[in-house]
This record gives structure tokens, C-alpha cells and sequence, in this order.
């Protein structure tokens, strides 16, 4: 890849959006050799979020941000992926809670032929730190994503992915989800379409700070499950 662009979606992320943005620089700018542009994608915040985006958009060229007036992390992938001009696309949680060392690893697959890679908390070679909730919650999700679909992954709810730019071109549109199922539908649409995705062992430590409503959240993922096994796209 020549080129990659590093998703940030943000919903009332202005405590760590800030230092969050300095590490990213860091690390891409010692361990990436492609060009890359970190993309703020600011999702409804309501708190200051947006204007500290414009000011690290100012102070580093290699930082830019795009406003959408609705909240949904689907929503904010969909608009920066489908309007980037990169040869990859990728994004991560603004937490870091994915060790960024597994970022190389994503884009070396995607030079390697591959169209999709994930970050997973479940193949072998991964270390995680979570509650048990959270440990039985996810890998129950990712056994039921099996069972229905017999998908190739492992992790389809790990925040940490990229994509070569013509997958996401095809892929993207077909997505109905605008929220956390986008990411499950992506890589199962993706595996009906026959792109080749490969898992990538992270560490990943759980954000004590989360958003994320489990039983809500939950209950959204088995709708799209059953929307997709019984409605695929055509």
C-alpha cells in the first residue's frame, strides 16, 4: 500500500482525543512507510470534541476532520472510507485500546493479497484484559456468527481493521447498519462476496471508561445476524 488513511470515529471524546491523536502521530511516523493521514471522524459530539479536531487539524497537516450532525460509529466509518482517496483504509478506537504494534501487521496483509484485515482478541498470538462479562458476551457473539454464517474470522467487534480501497468501494454501499453492527456486516458481506480477510493477534485491554451498552447492543447484533442469514443483499 502507498498510502493509507487511520480512521478515528469520536462521539464527546474532548478529555482524550488530544493525546489519543499525539500518540497515533508518533507511532505511524516510526513504524509506517506508506504516507498516511489520521482522519478525525466527529459523530454528533456534543461537548468540545469538534473543536479540538479543527485545532489538531491545524497544527498537523497530516491530521485532518470530517463533522457529521448524527451520532453512529457505521455512520462515521461509511462517510471517511467512501470519500478517501487512499490506497487502504483502516480505523481504531480513540481509547487505544488496541496495542498500535498490530497496525504494520493489518496493512503488511493487505500487501500480502489480502482484502480485509481484522485485529482480533480470539485467535491464538492475541492477550487480553476484560471482565468476564465482556469475555463471555463476546466470544458467545463470535460462536453464534460461526454456527450461522461458518465465517473465516474470529473477532468481528474488535475496533481495529483496514481494508484496500476497492473492497470498501463495493462493500460500504451494501451496508444498512450505521452504528456497532457495521462492522460485523462489513466482514460478513465481505465473505459472501469472497474477499479474502485475515485475523491479526492483538493486545487489547478493555477501556474502563467504555460507552458501549452491552444488552442494547447485543440485542441490535442478533437483529442484524438475522437480517443478514434470512435477507442477504442481492
Amino acid at each position: 500500500m502507498n498510502s493509507v488513511d487511520v480512521v478515528v470515529p469520536v462521539h464527546n471524546e474532548e478529555g482524550v482525543l488530544a493525546r489519543s491523536v499525539a500518540v497515533l502521530r508518533d507511532f505511524l511516523a516510526g513504524n509506517l512507510s506508506c504516507r498516511w493521514r489520521i482522519v478525525i471522524a466527529d459523530n454528533g459530539s456534543v461537548d468540545g470534541t469538534l473543536a479540538v479536531a479543527k485545532d489538531l487539524s491545524q497544527q498537523y497537516p497530516d491530521v485532518r476532520y470530517i463533522q457529521l450532525e448524527l451520532k453512529g460509529r457505521g455512520r462515521a466509518l461509511r462517510k471517511a472510507w467512501l470519500e478517501s482517496d487512499a490506497d487502504a483504509v483502516s480505523y481504531m478506537d480513540v481509547d487505544l485500546s488496541t496495542k498500535l504494534d498490530a497496525l504494520p501487521e493489518l496493512i503488511r496483509a493487505l500487501d500480502e493479497g489480502y482484502d480485509i484485515a481484522v485485529g482480533s482478541r480470539l485467535t491464538k498470538g492475541s492477550r487480553v484484559k476484560r471482565s468476564l462479562k465482556r469475555e463471555i458476551t463476546s466470544r458467545g457473539y463470535n460462536l453464534l456468527i460461526k454456527a450461522m454464517f461458518r465465517s473465516s474470522f474470529s473477532d468481528a467487534q474488535c475496533g481495529f481493521k483496514a481494508a484496500k480501497r476497492d473492497a470498501v468501494r463495493e462493500l460500504v454501499p451494501l451496508i444498512k447498519d450505521q452504528a456497532w453492527f457495521f462492522d460485523t456486516e462489513l466482514l460478513l458481506l465481505a465473505g459472501m462476496k469472497g474477499y479474502r480477510i485475515k485475523d491479526v493477534p492483538v493486545e487489547w485491554v478493555e477501556d474502563a471508561d467504555t460507552r458501549v451498552r452491552i444488552a442494547r447492543t447485543a440485542w441490535e447484533d442478533i437483529k442484524g445476524l438475522l437480517r443478514l442469514r434470512f435477507r442477504p443483499p442481492r
